[in-house]
């Protein structure tokens, strides 16, 4: 789609699975903001555009958009930072899937891991140079107070019996802890109302690397086991 004209004061949100229900409820807020500009990253056309139409009709902001990309791929998300032209000013990584099933990607890795942990990490690290320049700029990673039992030996359940409720747990344990991850390498870097906060209030600028809920920083000791943060770090550089 072609890129909305920017002024010196629009300032630019990119939230992925914006078509979900708290993906949309984040890309609302953020497009009721005056002068801003959202993108939603979404898998599917048909819902892209309806997404984008029904904010627009709520917000009177013409400057919604959508980008196409699957988060569980890595090459989807490299070309879409590869045609991104303009600044980026906060990144919201919020997609995520459950499948009842064991899944894999073509690339074969498992779904949830792929799509809720690896999509973080590759948008984070596709993006880096663009809100770097950016600057001042931010990431946001939306996560759960559902998250635990993440076991650093088996990321995709090939050794464990599959169960959809704990791979998505593991899931936002490993969320959690890529904030602190990328927190140490790209500072100043970082439902719905959590995630606009920390994206638009200073608060999302002045810290990094922490978990919030209900508009307050909450206690997260799976992103102070550093030891295991930068292995879950690894991990994802090396799929």
């Amino acid at each position: 789609m072609a890129t909305i004209r920017q002024d010196n004061d629009t300032k630019v949100f990119l939230v992925t699975g914006a078509t979900g229900a708290i993906g949309k409820a984040i890309a609302q807020r953020l497009a009721d903001i005056e002068g801003s500009e959202v993108v939603l990253v979404c898998r599917d056309k048909l819902k892209a555009e309806k997404a984008v139409n029904e904010i627009i009709g709520i917000t009177n902001n013409p400057r919604v958009r959508s980008e196409l990309a699957d988060l569980g791929r890595h090459q989807d998300i490299r070309e879409l930072a590869g045609r991104w032209t303009g600044p980026l000013h906060a990144l919201v990584n919020n997609a995520a899937c459950t499948p009842r099933d064991r899944q894999e990607t073509p690339e074969g890795i498992e779904l949830q891991f792929a799509t809720n942990v690896l999509g973080y990490f590759w948008m984070t690290d596709e993006f880096t140079e663009i809100l770097k320049t950016s600057a001042p700029a931010r990431v946001v990673n939306v996560a759960s107070y559902w998250a635990g039992g993440l076991d650093l030996n088996d990321l995709e359940f090939k050794r464990r019996n599959y169960d959809n409720d704990k791979a998505y747990r593991q899931s936002k344990q490993a969320d959690r802890m890529l904030s602190a991850a990328f927190a140490e390498k790209l500072k100043p870097f970082q439902g719905a109302g959590t995630p606009v906060w920390l994206a638009t209030r200073p608060i999302g600028k002045e810290t990094t690397g922490r978990y919030f809920g209900h508009l307050a920083e909450t206690n997260c000791p799976f992103s102070q086991d550093k030891l295991a943060v930068n292995a879950l770090y690894d991990a994802c550089s090396n799929v």
